[in-house]
């Protein structure tokens, strides 16, 4: 198959290794020039992903230059460039999103943002706990593929499926990119509790009643329960909120030790999706105050962060309450496979 990934990072990296590996005749879209005249040359991203080579059938290209006739096309660029690129590179046959997070402004979803772009498309997601090093190395990862049509679902999980990387598939388009999206904001949180000197049990709550409000968050919004308990949901939570591979810890982590946001997302080099996604879950007017709204709200605020992590504890309404899948009428819609 014919596939092209737009993004140069190294998620983007990482999964034209994967594809390129699994036999698919792979372009790598970029979209600066000196960038991708350096990936011509050397066929190792030194910048974002050093000591991987690129395969020879590896091919290169600009996004302003539009798409190569593929078969498929990922995404792998951060959530704020999404619609640009998408605008740039013109019609698809089939987007397959990895980008996780929310468009600043508007807080949609990247599938709102590609089908209003790309209209008529086939359009859906990949997501899981997928740490970008790992996945070059080839050590053993899960993800799940969800489209609205379970037949696309099966036929782009059979393009990144391979001995090393198990795909299941899903119909909750919405339940695994809001999973994808909101987990990097507690992940900035885990970070924050590690680098504050809270222990694991802290960190256990924070990650707990986060998943919670991810699901309730999740539900309001017409996605399935069993997707936050699943691949897209608790694994990539579980990855992202305690891995130092994971941009979205490391921030939390040097937040947690009183550094500046500012500085630290220009040490780290790249987006760190969970610091726009923590503005983005409340302007849509989902989100009640707790471990999600504070997770990246109160770090960027430069509030007394280790108080506040104190205060939270001491909140009315003590009440412990799941949400209810019959609530939602996606039921079925999780992952299987």
């Amino acid at each position: 198959m014919n596939v092209a990934v737009l993004g140069t990072g190294s998620w983007g990296t990482a999964l034209t290794l994967l594809l390129s590996r699994n036999g698919h005749q792979v372009t790598l879209l970029g979209r600066a020039a000196e960038e991708i005249a350096m990936l011509k040359s050397r066929r190792e991203n030194l910048r974002y992903l050093p000591g991987f080579v690129l395969p020879a059938d590896v091919s290169f290209g600009l996004m302003d230059e539009g798409l190569p006739d593929v078969d498929m096309t990922v995404l792998a660029v951060p959530a704020n460039a999404v619609r640009h690129v998408v605008r740039t590179v013109r019609a698809a046959r089939c987007w397959v999103i990895a980008a996780k997070g929310l468009e600043g402004g508007t807080a949609q979803l990247m599938s709102e943002v590609v089908a209003e772009s790309s209209p008529g498309a086939e359009v859906g997601v990949i997501s899981g706990p997928n740490l970008a090093v790992e996945i070059a190395r080839g050590i053993p990862t899960a993800a799940v593929t969800a489209f609205a049509d379970l037949e696309t679902a099966d036929r782009v999980r059979g393009v990144f499926m391979c001995r090393t990387f198990r795909v299941y598939v899903s119909t909750d388009v919405r339940g695994a990119e809001l999973a994808g999206a909101l987990k990097n904001v507690l992940a900035i949180g885990a970070g924050m509790s590690d680098g504050l000197g809270f222990g694991d049990n802290t960190k256990g709550a924070l990650l707990a009643r986060g998943l919670h409000e991810m699901m309730t968050l999740g539900m309001a919004m017409g996605a399935n329960i069993e997707t936050f308990m699943g691949l897209a949901g608790v694994g990539d939570l579980l990855a992202t909120a305690s891995s130092k591979l994971s941009r979205n810890y490391r921030v939390g982590w040097a937040l947690g030790k009183g550094e500046r946001l500012d500085d630290v997302l220009d040490e780290i080099g790249q987006v760190a999706e969970g610091v726009p996604t923590s503005d983005c879950a409340i302007v849509r007017g989902y989100c009640s105050y707790g471990a999600l709204a504070s997770g990246g709200g109160s770090s960027a605020a430069g509030v007394n962060r280790r108080v506040e992590g104190e205060r939270l504890g001491t909140r009315a309404k003590p009440t412990e309450r799941i949400a209810r899948a019959g609530k939602t009428g996606n039921s079925g819609n999780g992952p299987v496979g």
